[in-house]
């Protein structure tokens, strides 16, 4: 939409540029156009322009005395000539007024755009930080939660092996002295408590063996969670890093903006400085002074 707006503007530019050129830079406007003008003939000077010609000789018989032919003409004409003049400096003041309008209005639109380009990028580092805030937020609860949850794992994971622990030492072969003549003839899992001296060599490495799977799992389980929180301080790390190259871009983004504003400006007012300088010294060249009003209404006649 600012591209087709900025495309009519230069359109409108172009043709205020093609009316001021056929309003005022036209052939006839020329200095040297007397040489090659094609009715050259037809506006060549009679044998009698006015009672001062210095061509009207004693024996050409074009002057007498007493005659003055061309007063009322030569009057008439000044007047036209000099409301012709008036009303041309009133259209190339309008004309020039009308640029400065036009130029003023470009100007505007320009800063109107820039603005809303500053606005845009504000809003969207607004929405990224709120966008990287939500994200910390919930990293942050998924992280308290799982926490917790590690917790009460090994907190019940240690309920659970206390109690294991504690079931073992009752009912294994350490406490019950479990012999062989002890056992029971209702199955391998009973024994006879008055004959139980102790445990056999066998239970006693099956008890060691036990332990040093629990004492590998337990170790198992802490390497895994020393793993897990390495990870999350990995990522943790990759997260705080996003968020500083964001704003690192997001700044980067902002200076470019800021020193295309500043070449913009730049150059608009070039280009109206450019424009103010075509209009006074190639368009205003040659303004009437007081001394060519002067000339007239000098004698009586």
């Amino acid at each position: 939409m600012l591209q087709k707006r900025q495309e009519a503007d230069i359109r409108e530019l172009n043709k205020s540029l093609n009316e001021f050129r056929m309003m005022h830079q036209q052939p006839d406007g020329r200095r040297e156009f007397d040489l090659y003008d094609p009715d050259y003939l037809k506006k060549d000077k009679p044998a009698r322009v006015h009672d001062d010609d210095p061509r009207l000789t004693i024996s050409g018989l074009q002057k007498f005395d007493g005659e003055d032919l061309n007063n009322k003409a030569r009057t008439k004409y000044q007047h036209e000539q000099l409301r012709e003049w008036s009303e041309k400096q009133k259209q190339e003041r309008e004309q020039a007024d009308a640029n400065q309008r036009e130029a003023d209005r470009l100007y505007e639109l320009k800063m109107r755009e820039l603005d809303q380009r500053a606005m845009e990028l504000a809003k969207a580092e607004e929405d990224c930080r709120r966008a990287i805030n939500i994200a910390t937020k919930d990293y942050n609860k998924a992280l308290e939660n799982e926490t917790n949850e590690k917790r009460r794992l090994h907190k019940q994971q240690e309920l659970d092996d206390n109690h294991t622990e504690l079931a073992n030492h009752i009912y294994g072969d350490i406490l019950t002295e479990n012999p062989a003549v002890a056992q029971s003839a209702w199955g391998p899992h009973r024994v006879i408590t008055d004959r139980w001296k102790g445990m056999s060599p066998e239970q006693i490495a099956q008890i060691k063996k036990t332990q040093a799977d629990q004492i590998k799992e337990t170790e198992r389980l802490r390497q895994e969670e020393e793993l897990r929180n390495k990870e999350w301080d990995r990522q943790r790390v990759a997260m705080a890093r996003a968020g500083e190259l964001l704003e690192r871009q997001q700044e980067r983004v902002r200076k470019e903006m800021n020193k295309q504003q500043a070449i913009d400006n730049l150059r608009l007012g070039q280009e109206q400085k450019s424009h103010k300088d075509f209009l006074y010294n190639e368009v205003y060249t040659n303004p009437p002074t007081a001394a060519y009003f002067m000339q007239f209404n000098t004698t009586s006649r």
